[in-house]
């Protein structure tokens, strides 16, 4: 299977950047997974694996650290874009994320970012308004006990659940 070309695209800071050196572990109609290398290493963050949930419209990373030992899943809210006969997928990142800890704990994150691009007309209401009800989507999916489908697609990539 030909495999596509991954892009990041952010809107804060705006910018599009190839995931070249993301490798490419499964991908179906519906997932992608892919295994990477932080782009900008952090003093905790080493590498992690995502999951692109390409109808949902999220995208759920597990983020290690240096001793390769989980820290938290994230998940990203975002639109996906295939071109080029799907030889490309642009992933639009639409700022809202929720972080689940490996005790349970979940955090919606970057709320403030999602108003700040709206009000700078560098997200469209539309836009907003996808981002939010798929992260209420996610949240309803992972308060009612359902988080763990999250995490399936990983299996299917050889990947081990912690």
């Amino acid at each position: 299977m030909d495999y596509p070309v991954l892009y990041r695209k952010r809107i804060i800071p705006a910018e599009c950047l190839c995931l070249k050196d993301d490798e490419i572990l499964y991908m179906d109609d519906t997932h992608l997974v892919t295994k990477w290398k932080a782009i900008r290493p952090k003093k905790d963050l080493r590498c992690g694996y995502s999951c692109y949930f390409l109808k949902e419209g999220y995208k759920i990373s597990k983020f290690y650290d240096h001793e390769r030992k989980l820290m938290y899943h994230y998940c990203d809210i975002v639109s996906y874009a295939f071109t080029d006969e799907g030889k490309t997928l642009i992933t639009t990142d639409l700022l809202v994320d929720v972080r689940i800890y490996p005790d349970g704990r979940v955090e919606v994150l970057d709320l403030d970012e999602l108003s700040q691009a709206l009000k700078q007309g560098d997200l469209s209401v539309e836009q907003a308004q996808q981002a939010l009800e798929t992260c209420n989507n996610l949240l309803e999916l992972i308060y009612n006990g359902h988080a763990d489908e999250l995490l399936k697609p990983f299996t299917h990539a050889g990947i081990e659940n912690d």
